[in-house]
């Protein structure tokens, strides 16, 4: 009789149990399990983003109004309330405002382009740390780009109004640029046609009353002359080029002697 009474009392000990459990499950509301699923994914992320730390991407600098066009290859913006001349790296367009050269052949149709694609708008500027923040003019070296994309130095040497131009340090862009100005080349692109500058898109490379140098075939360098126009007259004097550095006044090898001297 004992016995039988302890396994009834053991069997009712179990029907308890498993009822208490039936009613713990079902008092969980839908609301407690979208709190759970919020911890579990909250918990998941943080581990994820601990785990993958990405490098910030290269940004630009904020939007400037531009105030002024100088020329192809100069503007003035409004940075922080102060008026910033802007030189644009790896671009050179033909001159029309320096203070000892000439007006050069197809300076006036690039300084209208930039003014065209400019005037009125807003720039972002990016700045290439191998070639310093400014030139020894106290002009900003930078990239000038559109608010909507147009990537203005590659635009000037890619539509034929500048040709591309390494100062000293190889830059960023400098094998896109060069790319651009082969293919402006190649295509007969603005300077580059065969009607611009008389068929010689080269004139501009040298400004009007330049000082001549007989081939005397001494040894100079930069620092003998005063000028770049003088430096570049004695180096093609003496059969300098793009191929031939005479006097090894030509650093890049673009038939432009002694490009840090005015």
């Amino acid at each position: 009789m004992y016995r039988i009474f302890l396994y009834i009392l053991v069997l009712i000990t179990f029907i308890y149990i498993g009822w208490s459990n039936v009613v713990s499950d079902e008092n969980v509301t839908p609301a407690d399990e979208v709190i759970s699923e919020q911890v579990i994914t909250a918990s998941s992320s943080l581990t994820q983003s601990s785990g993958d730390q990405a490098l910030p991407q290269e940004s630009l600098t904020d939007s400037y109004e531009v105030l002024k066009v100088i020329d192809g290859d100069t503007i003035v913006v409004n940075k922080n309330g102060i008026s910033e001349t802007i030189r644009m790296i790896g671009v050179d367009t033909p001159e029309t405002v320096h203070p000892s050269k000439a007006v050069q052949c197809f300076g006036v149709e690039a300084s209208s382009q930039t003014k065209s694609w400019l005037v009125g708008q807003s720039v972002r500027l990016e700045i290439d740390s191998s070639q310093g923040e400014r030139d020894k003019y106290g002009r900003m070296l930078a990239y000038v780009f559109r608010a909507d994309g147009l990537f203005i130095n590659q635009e000037l040497i890619a539509k034929g109004f500048a040709y591309e131009y390494t100062y000293n340090l190889p830059y960023k862009y400098q094998a896109e640029f060069k790319a651009a100005e082969e293919k402006a080349r190649t295509d007969k692109q603005g300077l580059w046609a065969e009607s611009a500058c008389a068929g010689d898109s080269e004139v501009s490379r040298v400004p009007q009353n330049t000082p001549t140098y007989p081939a005397d075939h001494s040894d100079k360098d930069c620092a003998d002359f005063a000028t770049q126009a003088a430096a570049q007259s004695y180096f093609e004097a003496n059969g300098g080029s793009s191929t031939y550095n005479y006097d090894r006044l030509d650093s890049d090898a673009d038939g432009t002697a002694c490009e840090s001297l005015p």
